[in-house]
């Protein structure tokens, strides 16, 4: 039996991790810096609520070209992040996606951004960004690393 009383309101949400190395080969990652709260001011990864009906990858795709421009060819699933407090507005379960571009393209900063730039990745880790999303950012260099990896052993 369904118990509304003691029902806690969960809502989904995704963000893009996306790669991209510059002209010397140093991998960058892309951020945002948040228009508003919670962690306005701060740097985070772009994405945003799933929309009623939608798919979690097509918000990802979404979130990610209104706040930066960018349009991601590709994106995949990494994981879920679904820790108790990562957000101070409620329960909020994050979908995570991994875009690999070849090169840097110019972000725009638009929607619930007032900042879209080009990180290098070792710096991003060092900002204390929003929410969760440096474990985020750390979890899919681990898994970048790892399918690098095994793309050589297979060879």
């Amino acid at each position: 039996m369904f118990d509304e009383e003691n029902h806690e309101a969960i809502r989904l949400t995704a963000d893009a991790v996306v790669f991209a190395p510059d002209e010397n080969g140093v991998e960058h990652v892309l951020l945002i810096r948040r228009r508003w709260e919670p962690f306005e001011g701060m740097w985070a990864l772009p994405g945003g609520h799933v929309d009623q009906g939608e798919e979690a990858v097509d918000a990802a795709a979404r979130e990610l070209q209104e706040e930066t421009g960018v349009v991601a060819p590709f994106l995949t699933e990494l994981a879920a992040w679904h820790g108790v407090g990562r957000d101070p507005r409620g329960r909020y379960v994050t979908v995570a996606f991994l875009v690999w571009l070849s090169q840097m393209v110019a972000p725009v900063a638009e929607d619930d951004a007032v900042e879209a730039a080009w990180i290098p990745v070792h710096e991003a880790l060092d900002l204390g960004l929003a929410f969760d999303h440096s474990g985020i950012v750390a979890t899919a260099l681990a898994s970048r690393s790892f399918a690098r990896g095994a793309a050589r052993a297979a060879v």
